[in-house]
């Protein structure tokens, strides 16, 4: 009867491996965990054993609206990091050049298939988008209907078996391997670090300061009388702003030339450490109440201009002018849908979004000089979504024959490349193509999460197949599709580019695409200083593996 109503209504097996496969991918063993998208998958592979079906036309617009709204979201940072972030970009390259080496050779000695292939790929690169470029670029053979079923079906059964694999690798190397090997202590290490970049310590996801790093307090002007503010603030590194002066009971507005006077209260705001040292400056700490009404605005701002790509936040301060940059503090800085320290030393790229604090004119002035605000919006521009995913699926048509490889984008790695050249588009012209964050996440984890249960349903009678046809040849290509590519960065990184252990770990856990790496390697150093690496390998990778699906079919096709 259960068979049945699954045959028959097959929506509900759709939303069954949904709710079971996220219930089953958000449990914990140690720092692994399977993931939504795994645990989906799994579901729908023995679901699929009853017979039921999803329509292939809801399997294509999910995965395109997936795949659009990953290039969107990426679209800044990966424009801004192929030339400017060179260094963390190249072990990207290193993660594809080896990677596909890899494949190749196992596609040769094992004589793999087309699909099993890609889903070798897509599984250890832990990159679930490469299963829809794959499975377009297969349906793009020429070959029968039930060939092709077959060989999406080795896309997803290949995945699944390897991802466990590769998962657990380099959550491993990353954490505990690599470490070992560069015989350092990561916690030590990231810990000098932080404080090199100007920090005391970098708190972990989800922690939160006793003491706020950002601080407002009043006093009563003592030996600070007839001090001009400009002046008073550069003594302290432009850290501490007064923002008001209460004298003979008005409250006045001050700029860079105001004069502090005997008996006046003054409202200092600024960063804890230099208020400190301000405050003996002054005379008696009062209350303020006369300064409760005095607002701090929080705003999110896009970074758009040319000129502050690259530089630090230290330097960024440096080279605005005293006035320009009066009373503004950074408290946040978010790259990639992921929060980096926010220190003086860490490096400001186009396409990073800057928390701003301060008094509403002061950010409104640095917003405006930064890039844009981020209007904080629940409207989705469907005219633009629409128009980027028609533009995709137009530059999925293009395709080429090299060497007697053909390859084809497909609506896969047309929506991606469109997604790209549209979130790009958004960034340097704001007053067109909303769509909110919270928005784009949602096409994200629905859109890929309902493909690959479609996959996994229309896969589960072949899975079993081809896991007895393998046996454990799959799990241990999975390993070392991890490993080498990890080894060569990991030595490039040390020996040739010079870069930070802590930071090269995580462009390591970015090259791989993997979010539960990072959470790993955060959790052992201690502080997010990894985090910094792992954004732009991470924005990089999770672009160029999708294209790489069509060329692993192709090359299969050919040689396998």
């Amino acid at each position: 009867m259960i068979v049945e109503l699954l045959k028959s209504q097959p929506e509900i097996a759709l939303f069954l491996s949904l709710a079971l496969g996220y219930l089953i991918g958000s449990f914990k063993f140690g720092p692994i965990s399977l993931g939504g998208v795994c645990g989906t998958l799994i579901v729908a592979l023995v679901l699929g054993q009853t017979g039921a079906r999803i329509a292939p036309d809801l399997k294509n617009i999910a995965f395109a609206l997936f795949i659009f709204a990953l290039g969107f979201t990426g679209g800044p940072q990966f424009f801004a990091n192929v030339l400017r972030g060179w260094r963390y970009g190249l072990l990207s390259v290193v993660e594809i050049v080896s990677v596909m080496t890899l494949v190749m050779i196992a596609v040769v000695t094992m004589k793999l298939d087309p699909g099993t292939a890609a889903g070798l790929l897509a599984g250890a690169a832990t990159e679930s988008a490469v299963i829809g470029t794959a499975s377009e670029a297969v349906s793009k053979l020429g070959l029968a209907s039930a060939q092709v079923t077959q060989l999406q079906s080795n896309i997803a059964t290949a995945y699944s078996v390897s991802y466990l694999f590769g998962l657990i690798t380099i959550v491993l190397f990353t954490s505990q391997i690599a470490p070992l090997i560069l015989r350092i202590n990561l916690r030590d290490e990231s810990a000098r670090l932080a404080r090199k970049l100007g920090g005391d310590g970098v708190l972990d996801e989800g922690e939160r300061l006793a003491l706020p790093p950002l601080v407002g307090r009043a006093f009563l002007v003592g030996p600070a009388a007839g001090t001009v503010v400009s002046a008073f603030e550069a003594r302290f590194g432009n850290n501490v702003t007064i923002e008001r002066v209460l004298r003979g009971g008005k409250q006045l507005e001050v700029d860079a030339q105001f004069v502090l006077a005997a008996g006046d209260t003054v409202f200092i705001a600024g960063r804890r450490e230099a208020m400190i040292e301000a405050s003996s400056a002054f005379g008696e700490e009062v209350s303020g109440e006369s300064f409760a009404r005095v607002l701090a605005q929080r705003t999110d701002v896009l970074v758009t201009r040319r000129d502050i790509n690259g530089i630090t936040l230290a330097q960024m301060r440096e080279r605005a002018e005293p006035q320009a940059g009066r009373g503004i503090y950074v408290a946040a800085l978010t790259r990639s849908d992921t929060t980096v320290p926010a220190l003086p030393g860490t490096v400001v790229q186009r396409g990073d979004v800057l928390t701003l604090v301060g008094a509403p004119t002061d950010v409104a002035r640095g917003a405006k000089r930064l890039g844009y605000v981020i209007q904080q919006t629940q409207k989705t521009d469907f005219v633009y979504l629409g128009l980027g995913v028609l533009v995709g699926m137009a530059i999925g048509r293009l395709g080429a024959t090299i060497g007697g490889v053909t390859l084809v984008l497909g609506t896969g790695g047309g929506c991606l490349l469109s997604g790209l050249l549209f979130g790009w588009l958004r960034s340097h012209f704001p007053v067109v193509g909303s769509l909110p964050s919270a928005a784009a996440q949602v096409l994200k984890d629905f859109g890929l999460a309902t493909f690959i249960a479609a996959v996994g349903l229309s896969a589960g009678p072949d899975a079993i197949r081809l896991v007895r046809e393998y046996g454990l040849a799959l799990p241990a290509a999975g390993i070392l599709l991890v490993v080498i590519p990890g080894f060569l960065s990991l030595w490039i990184g040390r020996m040739f580019l010079k870069l930070e252990a802590p930071m090269l770990l995580g462009a390591i856990a970015g090259q791989q695409c993997s979010t539960p790496a990072i959470s790993a390697l955060v959790g052992v150093a201690g502080n997010s200083i990894p985090v910094i690496g792992y954004t732009i390998t991470y924005a990089l990778s999770n672009i160029l593996l999708p294209l790489m699906g069509p060329v692993v079919v192709g090359l299969a096709a050919k040689f396998g």
